[in-house]
């Protein structure tokens, strides 16, 4: 009797476990493959820590050195300012010389022009004169006279007297005259004496009245021997700058 044909084996399935190792291995390898290419593409976009730290200190040197330039030219802006200040303190100094200098100038010429119409050898002789007079103000009612008297007609000669000063004005809308007792403040008040040969400069203070308004001033010479000699001068002439130089006629 002739024997069955044997059927082929069948397959059997993979146990469940088996099945489950191979999905974790796949998913670790897709996570991993993953991770390669995230780590790739940072290193090829992303600067490495070592360029930050370079850039950073390359911004803190570029820091440290436009600090170092500003501070260079703060100080050169105040040295040439104190620079600027010195010349300007120094040019106004040297104005202000040249114009003392000038000044200190011309009043040695007025001075020599002075000394060459008293005693020079073309100068017009001239007996016992005021050659000036100036007032200056002390306060509300005090003034301050300073006179000049020259003589060149006596060559060598001793001038000498008494200078006394007569004030005339308004007060009030009235005229009003004041004797050298009334300027002075005091009753029988001596007059300033002077002697010289060629001239003398007399100072003294003198007091108004409050409210009067000084119109002309007077100088009275009484000498020790000859006649009175008395020269008016305006008020306003022996305020000025340089007093008064020329009498009223």
């Amino acid at each position: 009797m002739a024997s069955s044909p044997t059927p082929p084996p069948s397959s059997s399935p993979l146990p469940r476990t088996a099945v489950r190792g191979l999905r974790i291995a796949a998913a670790a390898v897709f996570v991993a493959a993953l991770g390669f290419g995230g780590w790739g593409l940072w290193r090829v976009v992303a600067p490495g820590s070592g360029d930050v730290r370079t850039q950073l200190a390359g911004s803190e040197r570029d820091g440290r050195t436009q600090a170092g330039m500003i501070e260079q030219l703060q100080q050169q802006v105040a040295t040439l300012s104190r620079s600027d200040q010195i010349s300007r303190d120094a040019n106004r100094d040297l104005q202000g010389s040249l114009a003392e200098r000038d000044e200190e100038i011309a009043g040695l010429r007025a001075d020599v022009a002075f000394y060459e119409r008293l005693v020079g050898a073309t100068a017009q002789r001239r007996g016992l004169a005021v050659h000036a007079l100036r007032m200056q103000p002390q306060g509300d009612t005090a003034w301050h006279f300073t006179g000049t008297l020259t003589q060149n007609l006596n060559r060598g000669a001793v001038s000498a007297g008494r200078f006394t000063l007569l004030v005339e004005g308004t007060r009030d809308g009235r005229l009003q005259k004041l004797s050298w007792d009334d300027l002075r403040q005091m009753p029988s008040a001596p007059g300033i004496e002077y002697s010289f040969k060629y001239f003398e400069q007399l100072e003294g203070d003198v007091f108004l009245p409050a409210g009067m308004t000084p119109v002309r001033v007077t100088v009275r010479l009484v000498p020790r021997s000859g006649a009175v000699v008395e020269q008016s001068f305006t008020w306003a002439e022996t305020i000025s700058d340089n007093g008064a130089s020329t009498a009223a006629k």
